[in-house]
């Protein structure tokens, strides 16, 4: 496994790699201290988990930086590592597809119970929020969309008239993934041909996305 380590302090980023160097399964440790770096890394390496801190210095924050990481790679999963506990912050994780979210003072071991969850399609969420505000925050977002970001980004391209092939060229994924996220949808949105995925999109603004 993968791990991409984003942080602006360097003191954060070794205590962090010592952890994970105590991981079995992890074979290779990658370190950025910024937004802009830690999107060229992922997008080059792929990692499995990115360790995401949200203020950094270079104008881009951990929010963004991980928007586009999980808009540009396949089986990346983003983790939180903050020291903000309000509510907000959490809610926009949620929005922003993030899988994880762990505090700064967190016990080390919550790291690798974190990256174990999220690697098996879970949520790992450790606040001071109560349990079941957490619940109703993801039902939330749930009910917004049950498309996943990409997924998103797929129908919109799909609804303009792209082929797999052109879908797969914007988004540095394969013609293979592009029909495997239209397969995905169409079970998800009980729909049976593939021209509903474009009327689909229509009547949910799906084009409107930039």
């Amino acid at each position: 496994m993968k791990v991409l380590i984003v942080d602006d302090h360097i003191l954060i980023r070794r205590g962090i790699r010592f952890l994970l160097e105590e991981m079995n399964d992890v074979e290779e440790i990658l370190e950025a201290d910024n937004g802009s770096d830690a999107i060229r890394l992922a997008i080059k390496h792929q990692p499995e988990i990115v360790l995401m801190d949200l203020s950094m210095p270079d104008g881009l924050d951990g929010f963004t930086a991980a928007k586009n990481i999980l808009s540009s790679t396949e089986q990346t999963k983003v983790i939180v590592l903050t020291m903000h506990d309000e509510e907000a912050y959490v809610k926009k994780a949620i929005d922003c597809d993030v899988s994880g979210y762990l505090l700064k003072n967190s016990e080390s071991n919550e790291i690798e119970q974190a990256i174990q969850a999220v690697r098996q399609g879970k949520y790992f969420y450790r606040t001071t929020i109560p349990e079941e505000q957490l619940k109703q925050l993801m039902k939330k977002k749930e009910t917004r969309s049950v498309l996943t970001q990409r997924e998103q980004e797929v129908i919109r391209l799909v609804s303009l008239g792209f082929t797999n092939i052109q879908i797969g060229e914007q988004l540095n994924i394969s013609p293979r993934t592009v029909e495997r996220h239209k397969a995905n949808m169409m079970q998800k949105l009980d729909l049976k041909e593939q021209h509903e995925l474009v009327q689909y999109a229509l009547k949910n603004k799906y084009v409107d996305l930039i």
